[in-house]
Formats: C-alpha cells, structure tokens, sequence
C-alpha cells in the first residue's frame, strides 16, 4: 500500500489527467485509475506516472468507439 503522501500525489495526478473528462465517465476515470496505480507501483517518478495517466485516457474505452 502506498503512504498518504503518495496518496495524495497520485490523486492530484488523476484529477490533473482526468480534469477535463465528465465525472460521470466513470470507467474512463477508473481505466486511467488502474494505469496510473500500475506506473506508481513500478517507483516511477511522479512525471512518469503523469505520463502512464495521459497515455491511458488516449486509450481509454469509450462508449462512441
């Protein structure tokens, strides 16, 4: 499990990424979750991680595809 700190990084991260996705995009928002916690889980560094989450939504599943 992370600290709180990282925590809080990796929530910043999400909502930085995410910041203009719809909240109700719900497994557009998780997809990016579970990228973002897989990079955080590998030490990346906190511009890596933010990478993985960017990476992530260009891929994201989308109901119009």
């Amino acid at each position: 499990m992370f600290d709180t700190d990282t925590r809080a990084l990796l929530r910043s991260i999400l909502d930085e990424v995410c910041g203009q996705i719809d909240q109700y995009q719900i497994a557009t928002r998780a997809h990016v979750a579970a990228q973002i916690l897989a990079a955080a889980g590998r030490d990346a560094t906190p511009d890596n991680i933010r990478e993985a989450g960017k990476d992530a939504l260009k891929s994201a599943p989308t109901m119009w595809r």
